[in-house]
């Protein structure tokens, strides 16, 4: 069998996995099951739309629950409070300028399952993070983007 893929996360991140597990295991899937059963009171099957819809979507809940099992059967917490406490690592938050002089950005880096964007929380898988992990407040980086090579200046480390 192949190595099975690990999903390091901060122990927040693990704990949202987990309600978000037992959300589907209880509430979702017995939502799907009443949908499943209305449908197929309407009678033939083989036309019968709601039926298909509702077990479309149990087949998502179920690959959902199967996901998010392995990504926490696989989970591998970091624990960002043994790392130096000037040292970019999972779960810390950093604030970084684009140099020459651009505006200040700050990201908490996350792992894959835990990345919101829009919360200011990114991947340890992308380009950025890659870049900044291990590195230490005060330091100039070089990071590889899609859109090209950035030089970065880390301001600060928490």
């Amino acid at each position: 069998m192949a190595d099975q893929k690990e999903f390091q996360m901060t122990a927040e991140g693990k704990k949202k996995l987990e309600a978000e597990l037992e959300e589907y295991k209880t509430t979702k899937r017995e939502e799907v099951i009443e949908r499943i059963k209305i449908a197929r009171s309407f009678g033939d099957l083989s036309e019968n739309s709601e039926y298909e819809s509702a077990k479309d979507e149990q087949a998502f809940v179920e690959g959902h629950i199967k996901e998010l099992e392995n990504m926490i059967r696989h989970a591998i917490v970091i624990d960002s409070e043994k790392v130096a406490a000037d040292e970019i690592s999972l779960g810390k938050t950093v604030t970084f300028q684009e140099l020459p002089d651009e505006e200040p950005e700050t990201y908490t880096i996350v792992g894959e399952a835990e990345a919101d964007p829009f919360e200011g929380k990114i991947s340890n898988e992308s380009p950025i993070a890659k870049g900044l992990l291990g590195r230490k407040l005060g330091e100039e980086v070089t990071i590889s983007t899609p859109g090209g090579d950035m030089t970065v200046k880390i301001l600060k480390v928490k």
